[in-house]
């Protein structure tokens, strides 16, 4: 099944066409002398069409994963969603005789190494049951964790710098888990140096950011007039003066 080929280990499943879309047959040129070797063998081109070409071996689905899919497709199938914690004990005890632990272990660890489902924990996306119902956050350090191996994946592949990609994704984690810097820093820090520099990149923007909205903030409280007009006389969004002033007054009341 295709819908299941992302929960094979990095790389993921190849691309691969007909050989016979790459064998392009030669034109013949009018005009030039008659070859000497009979025409069975003169095109060897068309031999190849004919023939099976090596391809890029595709990665074969665990058998358990074709299972789950079968059992589960809201959350081993086109979409990958964070699962529960527990999931492993939980399908055991309700299919005691279609997975052994071992090879059930095996199964559920390639798809939690799999792009398509660390990009859901990297997202944020919350963690479901088998039935695809959301339950629980997934922990801060997780979605973490997820991040910095994405960004290792992906930079691996290309010559671009993906560090400030980084920064914003760290930045919205960061935000998003409402914790201290040093509560985070607690639970994130590793020793990957470049990870831990833009990690602190990554807070000093964000306390960049936090200090203007504060001050847009007081600026408007003291201001005494409305969003609408209080943008008017700056000159900006009202839309994006409001978001910026309900980011701002969590903290301010805190």
């Amino acid at each position: 099944m295709t819908s299941m080929t992302d929960t094979a280990p990095e790389p993921v499943a190849a691309e691969t066409a007909p050989a016979a879309e790459h064998a392009d047959k030669p034109k013949r040129k009018g005009g030039g002398r008659a070859r000497q070797n009979p025409p069975r063998h003169a095109d060897k081109s068309d031999a190849r069409a004919n023939t099976p070409q090596p391809q890029r071996k595709a990665g074969k689905v665990h058998p358990v994963l074709e299972k789950l899919f079968e059992l589960y497709p809201k959350m081993f199938g086109a979409r990958f969603l964070p699962l529960k914690l527990g999931v492993y004990q939980e399908l055991l005890e309700l299919h005691p005789d279609d997975f052994k632990r071992e090879d059930l272990k095996v199964a559920l660890g390639l798809h939690a190494r799999s792009t398509r489902y660390l990009e859901a924990v990297a997202a944020g996306e919350q963690r479901h049951d088998l039935n695809g119902v959301p339950v629980e956050p997934v922990a801060p350090e997780h979605v973490h964790h997820a991040i910095l191996e994405m960004f290792r994946r992906r930079q691996a592949r290309t010559p671009e710098d993906l560090r400030p990609r980084l920064r914003e994704q760290l930045i919205k984690a960061i935000e998003a888990s409402g914790l201290a810097r040093e509560d985070y820093m607690l639970i994130v820090r590793t020793q990957d140096e470049v990870a831990n520099a833009v990690l602190d990149e990554a807070f000093a923007e964000l306390g960049a950011r936090t200090a203007k909205r504060e001050a847009l903030l007081r600026a408007f409280e003291a201001s005494g007039r409305t969003v609408a007009e209080f943008a008017e006389m700056y000159g900006m969004d009202p839309a994006e003066v409001g978001r910026t002033l309900e980011r701002a007054r969590p903290r301010a009341q805190g």
